[in-house]
């Protein structure tokens, strides 16, 4: 999945993506202030709902009654088109490092491996939609007892967090999107103290900056 109207041509862009509480976003913001204290320009954001009126959008996908089948979907890639044309294009275009918290690998994962719907059928979307793809995807792998453990201390699940059978098909999938994009997607072990695992996220990522 390489073709895309929206393609950057400057900058480097990197996501991060996981299973609920595989630190995805713990490891992203400690990526972010390492890179902006060497003196790169960098964005960080997430999905969904980092945008102008995103909120708004993010409380109907986590929390909301949802009825039909393919309101999710379709209101993660209306998200992900306002994300891309506010923040994430514009910051590309200056030359900045753009790091993203979950991007269309998740999609891909919960709706495609987790609610049935068809891969390549999606993956024509992302291309119709022009959504560029990221120059390395940093998948962190952590067990489902782990996952389970770290959910559970937050005291708090939303609407997808909750349902234990979609997390399981969801691992299930980010494995078999990693087998599909080798050249694109780094699994990391995403198991041990944030210190540790970040410098794998170092190693990982310097093949691409130095």
């Amino acid at each position: 999945m390489r073709v895309g109207s929206m393609t950057h041509q400057k900058g480097l862009f990197i996501s991060f993506e996981g299973v609920d509480g595989s630190g995805k976003s713990t490891q992203a913001r400690m990526l972010y202030d390492h890179l902006r204290s060497i003196g790169y320009p960098v964005t960080l954001t997430r999905e969904p709902g980092d945008w102008s009126e995103g909120r708004k959008l993010r409380d109907i996908l986590l929390n909301g009654d949802l009825k039909h089948g393919k309101t999710e979907l379709f209101l993660f890639l209306a998200d992900r088109c306002e994300n891309l044309s506010q923040v994430i294009i514009p910051s590309l275009s200056r030359g900045e490092v753009v790091l993203c918290d979950r991007y269309t690998d998740s999609t891909l994962a919960y709706q495609c491996f987790g609610r049935g719907f068809n891969l390549e059928e999606v993956e024509s979307l992302f291309c119709w939609s022009g959504f560029p793809v990221p120059d390395i995807t940093l998948l962190l792998s952590i067990s489902q007892e782990e996952s389970l453990s770290r959910m559970k201390g937050r005291g708090t699940s939303d609407r997808l967090e909750s349902d234990l059978s979609l997390m399981s098909k969801v691992s299930l999938g980010f494995r078999s999107l990693s087998d599909r994009y080798p050249d694109r997607i780094c699994i990391l072990d995403g198991e041990g103290n944030p210190d540790k695992v970040f410098s794998r996220v170092l190693e990982a990522v310097e093949r691409i900056f130095w």
